[in-house]
């Protein structure tokens, strides 16, 4: 047997030219490969899935109510012992200062009486053997408990923004790149003129007329969010509708339908994934900023934007108010960003990052 026989028999039965068997491997799973590689990318992956997964299972937690106020245990710091002792401490700390203000070396009625009421708690009430390792806020309300309930509103606009977001741009980018023309031209001109719209203005000027309401911050957030997605879109398509592959499909009677669908789009999955990686992280940062102008999430839900804004008002007194969800969200966007890098050159075959 020649050679060049042996070679051709070999690849037909999987195997390379030392007779090894050889096994294909998918886009998803070459992707998979390279992320692993790329150590901070692979960090930021679990990170994500930690989120998600205390974000997801939240309600089956042993978390306190975030709604739940509880004025008695205002502003209590964060701790691992129980909130009647930590209530206790703080309380006799501050009555402290008062007496060296005033020089005073006892309690008055007043505050012997606060300081009993409080003992006489502690032995009674089981709501004074709650923990609140994150401290609590201006209500008494658990940091915690509200910091994960508020993760789980800004994780659920950031993930509907990308969702709408792709479905609109790669409808709307395939459409026109396929079609050109007059088609191309009449889309791309209408993503030109929804460019030059003043963008989160227009997102404040609906919040304020429609109210604040989770579902109208979701429509408007997801406005133009789909335009850069639409162009990266355009511009895959019009690279790939004249190759080969293409026009065999072509040839062979498929609809532009068809061929957008099972041909085109799937061809442009890695830059999808990687935009889609990307953009979660600034869907968020909108939903904060505008929770943070006070046109976000109302009470009693909450969002890292609304906790960050009422953690402000009270950052010099009651720091961990502001420091527990800026820094839990913090985590979040550099993990989220750095997958994203990640996914982008794992998915990029021309990237010079690429692993």
């Amino acid at each position: 047997m020649t050679t060049a026989i042996r070679k051709k028999k070999n690849r037909e039965q999987g195997k390379n030219e030392f007779n090894q068997e050889m096994k294909s491997v998918s886009l998803a799973a070459d992707a998979w490969r390279r992320l692993k590689k790329n150590k901070m990318a692979y960090i930021g992956f679990w990170i994500t899935v930690i989120y998600l997964a205390v974000g997801l299972f939240a309600p089956v937690l042993p978390l306190q109510p975030y709604a739940q106020q509880n004025t008695d245990h205002a502003y209590l710091p964060p701790s691992f012992r129980p909130a009647g002792v930590v209530e206790l401490e703080t309380r006799k700390a501050y009555f402290a200062k008062v007496m060296a203000k005033e020089g005073r070396t006892s309690y008055n009625e007043n505050e012997q009486a606060q300081i009993n009421s409080i003992e006489e708690r502690n032995k009674t009430d089981p709501v004074q053997q709650r923990h609140y390792i994150l401290g609590t806020d201006s209500l008494g309300r658990d940091m915690l408990s509200r910091t994960i309930y508020g993760g789980r509103i800004s994780m659920m606009i950031g993930l509907i923004g990308t969702v709408t977001a792709l479905i609109i741009g790669i409808i709307v980018g395939a459409i026109a790149g396929y079609a050109g023309g007059a088609t191309d031209a009449v889309l791309m001109r209408f993503v030109d003129i929804m460019y030059g719209l003043p963008y989160m203005l227009i997102v404040i000027i609906m919040m304020a007329i429609l109210g604040r309401n989770v579902a109208i911050l979701f429509v408007a957030i997801a406005l133009v969010s789909w335009l850069t997605i639409a162009r990266v879109v355009r511009g895959q398509v019009m690279s790939l509708k004249n190759t080969e592959f293409i026009l065999a499909a072509r040839s062979m009677g498929a609809g532009a339908g068809h061929i957008i669908l099972h041909h085109l789009i799937p061809n442009t999955l890695g830059i999808i994934i990687a935009y889609a990686a990307l953009s979660l992280p600034e869907f968020i940062m909108s939903e904060s900023f505008l929770s943070f102008l006070g046109l976000g999430v109302s009470a009693p839900l909450a969002s890292w934007g609304s906790l960050i804004s009422d953690g402000v008002q009270g950052m010099q007194l009651y720091p961990w108010c502001l420091l527990v969800p800026a820094v839990i969200m913090t985590v979040f966007l550099f993990a989220m960003n750095f997958l994203g890098d990640g996914v982008r050159d794992a998915f990029d075959p021309q990237s010079k990052n690429r692993v």
